[in-house]
Order: structure tokens, then sequence, then C-alpha cells
């Protein structure tokens, strides 16, 4: 499979398109006067608990208070061994799961460091969290964690087995980490360089803390475009085209930095047509962007969002087979299944989601349906 990460640069926005087999499978923007805040990390004030909720309000210096749930909290095990939870048979390293009420962790006017998790969606504000996480290039480093595990994307069960061994040896005293699917087959000092390197981040973060006014923004994710090199660079990738100079120039020492034995083709694109239009990616863009979706046979699927969730319309449309009616939704619904995991992953769409296939009479024909919506 000959898998593409093109790069289109503009003074608006950035776009990146992975293309599989010359297919778009995923797109990624990021708009040069809106860039995403996911990640970042802030140091903030409590400005309201509310214990019906079980859920915190956070200044982080954004237009609209941050959302803190109780889930999302993390007290500290000074805090609950204050608490008296400690020495009850419970293991430090669960400490996590204590069921525990907003009002008995936060307070109003308490300083917190917290990490966005969910961007504001319409009235929605910013989704927060007190489980810091930080991605590198084989590892995630989770400070308040205690766990150490390994990708489920890598099957191979011997790897499995050296990668988790790999783990053990370089997991920090306080903290756990993930092992990420681009550490298969990479030597044990790549990883551990990688541990280093977000353990000094970590580092460098609690300095800044101590400092840092309320609120204010405390660490920054990387561009889009270097996080896209950090986290769907793999073999697998053959080739990187990108638009522009300075951004190529920065991808370079990007993985001469961070993937020095990792040897990838980097083109640097200077046509005079655009770089979406010479790999027909702006076609797909205009295709994926319509409430509705044609499918091959004629039927077609409706998407519509709201702030709740994500419904999808299944109908049979311009196609009347050629058998019968039963075999004419079956072939519809089934052609939808794939259809709509594809528009569910180029549109990055998450959370609660309802499809309405069409009706199906018979047993088997709606087991075909779900098991084509599980291998999709």
């Amino acid at each position: 499979m000959a898998n593409e990460l093109v790069i289109n640069v503009t003074p608006q926005e950035t776009r990146i398109a992975l293309l599989e087999d010359r297919v778009l499978a995923e797109l990624h923007i990021e708009r040069t006067r809106d860039r995403g805040i996911i990640g970042n990390i802030y140091k903030g004030k409590v400005v309201k608990v509310l214990p019906g909720m079980q859920a915190a309000f956070v200044d982080i210096g954004l237009e609209k208070a941050a959302f803190l749930y109780v889930a999302d909290v993390y007290g500290g095990m000074e805090e609950y061994e204050e608490m008296g939870f400690f020495g009850m048979g419970m293991e430090m390293n669960n400490y996590l799961s204590v069921p525990s009420q907003i009002q008995d962790l936060l307070f109003e006017g308490q300083e917190v460091l917290v990490q966005v998790a969910k961007e504001p969606i319409g009235t929605k504000g910013t989704r927060i969290t007190s489980h810091i996480t930080l991605p590198g290039r084989h590892l995630v480093f989770m400070p308040t964690v205690d766990h150490v595990g390994v990708s489920r994307r890598i099957r191979d069960e011997k790897e499995r087995r050296r990668l988790r061994e790999i783990a053990q040896s370089i997991k920090p005293p306080s903290g756990g980490i993930i092992v990420r699917t681009a550490s298969e087959g990479a030597e044990s000092d790549e990883i551990r360089n990688d541990m280093e390197f977000l353990l000094q981040i970590w580092g460098n973060i609690q300095r800044k803390k101590e400092n840092a006014s309320v609120p204010s923004l405390i660490h920054g994710d990387l561009t889009l475009i270097l996080r896209m090199i950090r986290d769907l660079l793999s073999p697998q990738i053959n080739r990187i085209i990108i638009d522009s100079k300075e951004e190529y120039d920065n991808i370079v020492s990007f993985i001469n930095t961070y993937m020095p034995k990792q040897k990838y083709e980097i083109l640097l694109y200077e046509e005079r047509e655009p770089i979406f239009d010479a790999y027909r990616i702006e076609m797909e863009i205009d295709k994926i962007l319509g409430r509705k979706v044609w499918l091959k046979s004629g039927g077609y699927i409706v998407i519509d969002i709201s702030e709740a969730m994500v419904a999808i319309d299944v109908n049979t449309g311009r196609y009347v087979g050629k058998r019968n009616l039963a075999d004419t939704i079956l072939k519809t619904n089934l052609e939808a299944a794939k259809e709509i995991a594809y528009q569910l992953r180029i549109r990055n769409i998450g959370g609660i989601i309802i499809i309405d296939f069409i009706d199906m009479e018979r047993e088997g024909d709606r087991e075909k349906v779900y098991q084509a919506l599980e291998e999709a």
C-alpha cells in the first residue's frame, strides 16, 4: 500500500491529507487565527464548584471558563492519605480509582494544573483534565498515573513483551507510560531517549508552573505539521510532500533530531498547480463537507451533527436493485456501513452516533450489516 502525507501551507491555514493508495483517509486542518488548544497545559483557578453536577468551572484564560468533571480530577497521593484512604487495603497505584466528591477535591480559588481534552463546541465550554499526558514519538508519559501499557495496535506478542520490558526498565518512580505504535521495531536507546525528552518537558512544566501567574499557558503542543509527523509517520508512510520551503526545513530538522535512524522521502512541491488539486484532494474535500453523501449504487446517507449527538440516515435514493426489495435494502445498507465508517474517520466524528439503517426483515441481513460496520 502506497501511503503519503500531502501538506498544503498558506498564510491562513495548514492542511494535511493522509492518502492511502491515493484515497483520502484523513484530513487535518489548523487555521492560523484559530490554532487548536487540545493538549495545551494551563495553570488555572477554580471559579465555581458544582456538587450537583460533580464538576467545576476553571478559569484558564479563555473566553469561557473550562469544565472539569470529578473523574478528571487528580487529587494527589498526599490528599488521599489525609482523607484516610490508604492503609485500608488499597494499593498506592490504585489511588485514581478512589470514589471522591468534587467538593472534597476542589474549592473556589484553588490553583490547578490542567490540560485541554476537548475544544469548545457551540455553547459547551472547553473540557479539561488534571490527568496530564505528554506524547512523544515512542511513548506517552502520564505523570499522575502509575501504569505501563503497550499499544493494542502492536499485535506480535513477542514484540509486546520486549517493549513492555523496556518500558518497565525506564519508567520513572512516579508516573506511567504507554508505548506507542511507532515503537514497534525501535531500539531500546531510541525509546529511552524519548523518555528522557518527555521527563525534561515535564520538569520544565513543573518549574514554569511555580512562577506563573493565574491563569496562564504553561505548555503548548507542537504545531499541526510536527504533531502529524510525530503521530502518523511510520514505515508505512512512503513519502511526505509539502509546498512550503520553511515548513519543509522544519520537518527535515525535526526528523533528524527525533527520528535520526528513520529514512523518509520528503519532497518540496514547487509546481504551479495547487498541491491539493494535483493530488485530487480538493475534489474529495468538497464531497465530505456536504450533509448528503452519495453511495456508488445510487443510495445516499445524510449526516446531521448536533451538540448532543450525530445522526446518520441511510436511504436507497435512486437505487432500485435488480432482484427484490430485500436484496436492494441489504446492498444499500452494506455499502452505507462502509461509507459511514469512512466518513466518521475523515470528519473526525466521535461521541454518541446513531445510525438509522433501512429496515431489514431478515435476521441474517441485519447480522451481515452489523458485521460489515464492525469490520469497516
